[in-house]
């Protein structure tokens, strides 16, 4: 790392590189609140408020940057059309997931650590890695504009993109080197300007200022309000958090492989579950989408070898201002999907990368056949997009399934072969 965890940049530098992490995870955090219906800027302004409540849950040791999550969007979805648009139901069950993450924080807590290294050896973690960056890969794709019937405007927009940041990444010196991302969206913004891509109707349309517009479930001022609301809607949603837990020890698995760190062990996997779970509980009460540490952040970081958690946290102060300031709000909004397609192409890569090279630092041998097993069916379950119904309240799919399959067969397959 060029800067460790607990190291702050000069104040310029730590400007530019928190605006970094907050282009990254700027569209996917929008978006999560777009298609459920929810305010944005309490997206936005609980994002930032969730990073810093996580930062010191984990005492800072931890460089991870929560944005809205994705595996609740077909859930909130159901809730708030089952109650007629009334978000209730949603927002009380999003609480409750973060009531979920506190407990199983404090089973943790007391039954220690140990059974992680046994549940997650470097066969199991290697392919799960490469799963949470492979399986982003279409997002990446579609949103650079490399599909059937695709604009060759925006594929051009994107390749620049891919091309100014992995060029700067690898050939810049100083502190060029470390704000890649940041360079190439400036290049592929204009260049998406001279084509005609950008739209700035919504920077026009934006005030300066304004609050959030917090949903609260009591009357305060001009918001508008739910009620805390425990049926069925409600249930429903719970089952989704043990899907994200799977998913959050994947993410922080990737984390510590690329600082060189175990994150799970120090500060522990309770402290990054009860900052994950407290970030959701309070995004929810203030009628935002559950949160949950972004793969866009973490790639920025396994390539620009910046991992102060000063810069992460820079980034959530920031996040909260953008959620007042909304012309810059909007401004940044007014990114194409290219610019963003492009650099993502790097970033999931950086990702499905670091789990090959788990696999070869720990030198797995995959001349044996047990190892060739599990990597085999984690990465088509994974990938090859398996689903596994369990009753009518959850279904198990992806990251989540996969890492499932690779702990089952760690455990079942024997050690030695014949």
């Amino acid at each position: 790392m060029i800067l460790d965890v607990n190291e702050r940049p000069g104040n310029l530098q730590w400007l530019f590189l928190s605006f970094q992490h907050v282009f990254a995870m700027f569209g996917a955090t929008i978006l999560v609140p777009t298609l459920t219906g929810l305010p944005v800027s309490v997206a936005l302004f609980a994002s930032g408020i969730g990073t810093l409540i996580y930062t010191a849950c984990t005492k800072g040791k931890v460089p991870v940057y929560l944005g809205s999550s994705f595996a609740y969007i077909t859930a909130v979805q159901i809730a708030i059309e089952a109650l007629g648009g009334n978000p209730s139901a949603a927002q009380t069950g999003l609480m409750l997931v973060g009531l979920i993450y506190v407990i199983v924080a404090i089973i943790v807590k007391f039954i220690g650590k140990d059974w992680i290294d046994k549940l997650l050896p470097p066969i199991v973690i290697g392919p799960m890695i490469a799963v949470i960056g492979l399986g982003l890969a279409g997002n990446a794709v579609k949103n650079a504009g490399f599909v059937e019937g695709g604009d060759p405007k925006a594929m051009i927009v994107a390749l620049v993109t891919f091309m100014v940041a992995a060029l700067i990444s690898t050939k810049a010196k100083g502190f060029f080197k470390i704000i890649p991302f940041l360079i190439a969206i400036l290049v592929g913004y204009i260049l998406s300007v001279c084509f005609g891509l950008v739209d700035f109707t919504p920077v026009m349309e934006a005030k300066w200022f304004a609050w959030p517009e917090f949903i609260l479930p009591f009357h305060l001022g001009n918001f508008k309000t739910y009620e805390l609301y425990f049926g069925p809607e409600t249930l429903a949603i719970l089952p989704v958090a043990f899907v994200t837990i799977a998913e959050h020890i994947g993410d922080h698995t990737v984390l510590g492989k690329i600082c060189g760190k175990n994150f799970l062990k120090d500060p522990g996997l309770d402290r990054t579950l009860m900052g994950d779970g407290i970030a959701t509980a309070v995004s929810a009460f203030l009628g935002g989408p559950a949160n949950t540490t972004y793969g866009e952040n973490t790639g920025v970081i396994g390539m620009t070898k910046i991992s102060s958690v000063y810069v992460t946290a820079g980034a959530a102060c920031i996040a909260i201002i953008l959620s007042m300031v909304q012309k810059i709000s909007a401004f940044i909004s007014t990114i194409p999907v290219c610019v963003l397609g492009g650099m993502s192409i790097l970033l999931y890569g950086v990702i499905a990368s670091n789990g090959l090279r788990v696999l070869v630092d720990n030198k797995i041998d995959f001349g044996k056949q047990r190892n060739l097993v599990i990597a085999s069916a984690m990465l088509v379950i994974g990938l090859g997009g398996a689903i596994l119904p369990i009753g009518s309240f959850m279904t198990l799919s992806g990251t989540a399934l996969s890492a499932l399959v690779g702990i089952i067969l760690n455990l079942i397959l024997p050690k030695s072969e014949a």
